[in-house]
């Protein structure tokens, strides 16, 4: 949970096949891990909280890199490449889409989220 907030961090997250585990900045298909560097991580992460919503190069750049100015590097494809190569193996690679007007999107239906805190409505 944030200091004095009542916004709860979730420790998983779902990614199409995939669970994503922000303790082990890992993910994992059924009981095998990915192997994901902290970048990989940060960016199926980050596709994962919105699938199915393209999110551009420079917003990449700027949730996962945290840098505002446009690097003159392939970083974002190159990270995209690893973490479907190693979605590959379990036939998922698919679910991490290049948008056809540029950017990434996670392309899997979302998941309900079985993190949530509940709250109560006053009536």
């Amino acid at each position: 949970m944030f200091p004095d907030s009542d916004t709860l961090i979730p420790r998983f997250r779902e990614a199409g096949d995939v669970t994503l585990d922000l303790f082990h900045r890992d993910g994992r298909v059924e009981d095998r891990w990915l192997g994901l560097h902290p970048r990989e991580f940060e960016l199926l992460w980050r596709l994962a909280e919105q699938p199915g919503e393209r999110m551009t190069r420079r917003q990449l750049l700027a949730d996962v890199w945290r840098i505002t100015f446009e690097p003159e590097t392939n970083s974002v494809a190159v990270h995209v490449a690893r973490v479907r190569a190693k979605l590959e193996p379990f036939g998922l690679a698919r679910i991490l889409a290049t948008h056809p007007d540029g950017g990434y999107f996670l392309n899997a239906p979302p998941r309900p989220d079985h993190f949530q805190r509940a709250t109560r409505v006053n009536a």
